[in-house]
This record gives C-alpha cells, structure tokens and sequence, in this order.
C-alpha cells in the first residue's frame, strides 16, 4: 500500500551537496529526503533516468520509510574506498577519507582517459596499500569484450579482486568471462543487474560471478533481499553516492544478508564535501555502523537546493507516485 502523496510532499526537503572530487562527471549530488513513520529515507535517482526507472527509486524511499527493516545478521558493515577516475597523484589524498579500508574499488574507463591511465591510476593504489590491499576496478561498462580483454591483462599483475561491469551486456559480460576465466579473476554484474527488465537475467546466464546489488534503483531492501536469494550468487552491496541518509539504507540491507564474503561499497559518503547529518557514516577502521540517520536542520537548511531545483525534485516526485499508484492499480 502507498502513503497518501500528501504524506510524502509534507516532509521532503531537497539538498544539494558538494563533491571533494569530480565523480562520473558529477561535481553537485542532489538528493530529496522524506521523513517517513519509520524514519528518514532518500529518493535521489540520477537526473538523467526516465520516471519509470526513477520510480523504482521511490518505492525504495516508501519501503525504507514506512516498513520495519529486516532482522540483521551484522551490527557493523565492513566496506571499501572508492577511487574517482583522478591522477595517480591524487591516489594519497582521497584514500585518507576511508579510513581503515582495506579495499578500494577503483574507476576506469572514464571517457577521454586511456587503459595507460587506468594502469598508472591502479599501480599507485598498489603502492600505496601494499600486497595486503585488495583492488577491484569497476568500468561501468565502458568497454568491449576486446577491450574489456586486453585491460584485464593488464592490469591482472595488480593482483585484481574482481573487475566490475567491463562491458554493458549481458552477453557480452558471458563472452568475457569465458575467454578470461582461466584467469581467476571474477566478474561482478552492476548495471546489468539495477537497470534491466529482468535483473536476474545475468546470473541464469552466467555472465558474472558476483552481483553488486544497490537498494534504491532494485526498489528497496525488501526487493533486493529477494533477487539475492532467487541468484544464488556472491553479493556485494553498494550505493549510488547517496547521502548518509541513503546510505543507511544500504546498510541495512548488507545487514540482513546472511553470508557477506566481500567488502561493501557503502563509503561513499567520504566523497561528499558536506553531508545532512552532523554524525555521517563515514568508515572508521574500514566499517560502518548500522544505523538510522537523522538529519540535522542546520545542514538541510545550508545545503537546501535553490527553489526551481526543488520544485523539479518535487514534480519529479508526484510523477513517480504516478507510476508507482499507476503499478499498484
């Protein structure tokens, strides 16, 4: 059942946060918060998604707001850092922010850079944690399986943990882990798994062997807890640069998973210049306490997006309501 709009309208409060660094192009997250019976929730879909995918973003802010979050396995989620596309000289810098990780997911393929960057750009990552460190390396399917192919080669004398979303299909991702799996080293499914039709599609045609899963574009913990169980595969939980508000749904989704074997990319929080709360969650000692987060008016007041920009996230909201009452009949 759907909380009347009005309920939904009467407590959303739209921020605009700051990056310490350039991520995917994005420098500004914006992001819509709801206080909900259960406690505060986010609905903050990237602006380019349509209101049939955003929906789903909705109905993880509805689930998390309004319904009694599963019993958890864990009180604490250990988590990994997570590099931007940035020069090997800024490795150092941005990795202080999580501290006591011991994984770093590190971006490549980023357009107008070269495999020759992504190389250097994971080299000093090596260097700078030691043969201790784990390294993942995600290309939000910014490659082909040639490329994909000829990257992991080289990048494999890193010692790679596993290379996230190389390419954009589903076949493609089973062609590449065919000709690589000699290798040893995983493939992990991210876009292939929030954006489709069918996101269990990747597993039944085993073209990964890990799945990144992320509560709000898989329409809350409750959905995704579901598609966990239905894959039968290793999973990591990650965000999508949320707020901390965002991210404690994340949390607590990771905590009712039974079996966690990889860190989770729920830190992403350390990329945001300013946050909601005075108490954000950010890693300490490479993991993040499950808990509820309550933003602090001082900060939603300081970083409330203009008024057009809230009058968007605010129309952008009933539509998705729309869809979402539409879906429901």
């Amino acid at each position: 059942m759907l909380p009347p709009i009005d309920d939904l309208l009467g407590s959303a409060r739209v921020v605009s946060l700051p990056l310490v660094t350039r991520f995917r192009g994005v420098e500004v997250r914006e992001a819509l918060l709801i206080e909900g019976p259960g406690g505060w929730t986010e609905f903050s879909p990237v602006t380019e998604y349509d209101d049939r995918e955003a929906s789903a973003w909705l109905a993880a802010a509805i689930d998390f707001g309004w319904s009694a979050t599963p019993a958890p396995f864990r009180e604490t989620v250990r988590v990994n850092a997570t590099l931007p596309a940035v020069a090997p000289g800024a490795v150092a810098d941005v990795l202080a922010r999580f501290p006591g990780c011991r994984t770093v997911k590190v971006k490549v393929a980023e357009p107008g850079q070269t495999l020759r960057d992504d190389t250097a750009r994971v080299a000093a990552v090596r260097a700078h944690l030691g043969a201790e460190g784990r390294i993942r390396v995600d290309a939000n399917g910014g490659w082909n399986v040639d490329e994909a192919e000829h990257a992991i080669h080289a990048l494999a004398e890193f010692d790679i943990e596993y290379v996230e979303q190389p390419c954009s299909t589903v076949e493609e991702l089973a062609e590449l882990r065919s000709r690589v799996k000699y290798m040893g080293i995983p493939i992990a499914a991210d876009e292939s798994v929030r954006k489709a039709e069918d996101p269990l599609a990747v597993a039944r045609a085993g073209a990964a062997d890990i799945l990144v899963i992320k509560a709000q574009p898989l329409g809350g913990i409750a959905a995704a807890l579901r598609i966990v169980a239905d894959a039968g595969l290793p999973v990591v939980v990650s965000s999508a640069l949320d707020t901390s508000v965002g991210i404690s749904m994340g949390l607590h989704l990771a905590a009712a998973i039974p079996t966690l074997e990889f860190d989770c990319g729920l830190g992403t929080a350390a990329l945001l210049a300013a946050d909601v709360t005075d108490e954000p969650l950010i890693p300490t000692d490479g993991r993040l306490e499950v808990r509820r987060v309550v933003p602090t008016e001082h900060l939603l007041n300081a970083h409330a997006a203009t008024a057009e920009r809230t009058a968007w996230w605010l129309e952008r909201l009933r539509r998705c309501y729309a869809v979402l009452a539409s879906a429901a009949g």
